[in-house]
């Protein structure tokens, strides 16, 4: 795979996860009853910085959890590796309260179902709402976003690589494409 070119970097991320943190509050009212969830493993670090950026402007502190959707997975009969299940922690109970589910990049939904799956099983919110980093498109299911960084048009060769400080030392989303389509 090569970097095919950039689509965001540190302050771009930056800005977009301002803008989302500002549009979630606004929806919802406020933080009453809002809890926010990030699916692993990106999408647990834009969670708590989601959370962050609301208990900056609001002086509220938002619940945050990690969801593994590993067993909930519709391709586990095909993965050749073993599944490695780390477990979710959401130490608090999510029954009657507003969850923002978040992930780093959606692309056929699928990710998404296994969520909502997992979530459905742990309590149950009076709604569910999705953020995302980027949107690429190219949907399987009938699965829409709540709030977006980016939305992307790309081709099913590309992939969208989301990097983050956390787990690669730096801000930036990317799009690679396989050496062979080129």
């Amino acid at each position: 795979m090569t970097e095919k070119t950039q689509l965001l970097d540190a302050e771009a991320i930056r800005r977009a996860l301002t803008r989302i943190a500002h549009e979630i509050v606004e929806k919802n009212k406020g933080t009453e009853d809002l809890v926010i969830i990030g699916i692993k493993t990106r999408g647990i670090h834009l969670a708590k910085r989601l959370a962050d950026r609301i208990q900056s402007f609001e002086d509220q502190q938002v619940p945050v959890g990690t969801l593994d959707i590993t067993l909930y997975r519709d391709d586990l009969k095909q993965r050749t590796e073993q599944a490695v299940v780390h477990g979710s922690e959401i130490p608090f109970d999510i029954t009657d309260k507003k969850v923002v589910l978040v992930d780093d990049v959606l692309f056929t939904g699928r990710t998404v179902r296994a969520a909502l799956d997992a979530l459905i099983d742990i309590g149950r919110p009076t709604q569910i709402q999705l953020a995302v980093l980027v949107d690429r498109g190219h949907r399987e299911l009938p699965i829409r976003p709540d709030y977006v960084g980016k939305n992307v048009p790309t081709s099913r060769d590309e992939v969208v690589a989301v990097n983050l400080a956390e787990t690669e030392q730096e801000d930036k989303v990317i799009i690679m494409e396989n050496a062979n389509t080129l």
